[in-house]
């Protein structure tokens, strides 16, 4: 499924929300992105604007792996595990074509898998708070270790609302922002939900940054995972890059 966005959608577009977007994204080179990962209240405004029912809804719920991929009734980006979500969770259960579109709607776009990975790893602010350093490239988007992350196991403890009894492995996402600011500034870039980026052949698309599902080792720079373009599942989410003027 592929979805334009036309000038009459952008101008559905609340005013607010747009300053409020603009304002929560950090500039890193020639591009900004957004500083959290989109959240259920901005993804429903754009279902809301666009009439958008996606394609986890369409099939009856998302998915999640258990014993295998297990299709779960009701699962979608407004219940992720089955019941109603808070405004500022993070967005899943949503395809590559859907987070694209809603990028698009919004006036921006999917970062690049160059922009995500320069944003998450390489500081570029001028006079980053301790303890980065301008123009370092780090192992992790949180710095030199995983900690504060929302992983698995082994990046500390994160705050989150515990869903593991409707899970065979993890607590769940953390609420969109509330984990540790990392490499320039931004959140969750490390785990929490895996990130939909513009790369990828054929029908295979890149998600970057591990989640809650897995352990540290998905947050490395080195780290690449691809999924098919039409997967809708409990972990994977994203946020939205924009050029920045010249």
């Amino acid at each position: 499924m592929t979805i334009r966005c036309t000038l009459f959608c952008l101008l559905m577009l609340p005013s607010s929300a747009v300053l409020a977007a603009a304002a929560d994204m950090q500039p890193v080179g020639r591009f900004a992105i957004d500083r959290s990962e989109v959240t259920v209240g901005a993804f429903r405004a754009f279902a809301k604007a666009t009439a958008l029912r996606t394609r986890a809804e369409q099939q009856g719920g998302g998915a999640v792996y258990e014993a295998g991929w297990v299709r779960k009734p009701g699962w979608t980006w407004q219940t992720p595990y089955g019941t109603p979500a808070a405004d500022n969770e993070p967005a899943v259960h949503v395809t590559y074509d859907e987070a694209q579109a809603y990028c698009r709607w919004a006036g921006k776009r999917l970062p690049t898998e160059a922009e995500w990975i320069e944003a998450a790893y390489t500081e570029r602010r001028a006079a980053p708070p301790p303890p980065f350093a301008p123009g370092k490239t780090y192992p992790y988007p949180t710095g030199d270790t995983p900690d504060g992350a929302n992983c698995l196991e082994d990046c500390g403890r994160a705050e989150v609302t515990d869903r593991s009894a409707v899970l065979t492995r993890g607590r769940g996402h953390a609420v969109a922002g509330s984990t540790k600011a990392g490499v320039n500034g931004l959140h969750d870039m490390g785990a929490n939900v895996w990130e939909w980026v513009d790369g990828g052949s054929g029908k295979e698309m890149l998600t970057l940054g591990g989640s809650w599902w897995y352990g540290a080792a998905q947050m490395h720079r080195d780290h690449r995972a691809s999924k098919p373009a039409d997967t809708a599942v409990v972990y994977i989410g994203f946020r939205c890059a924009q050029d920045l003027p010249r």
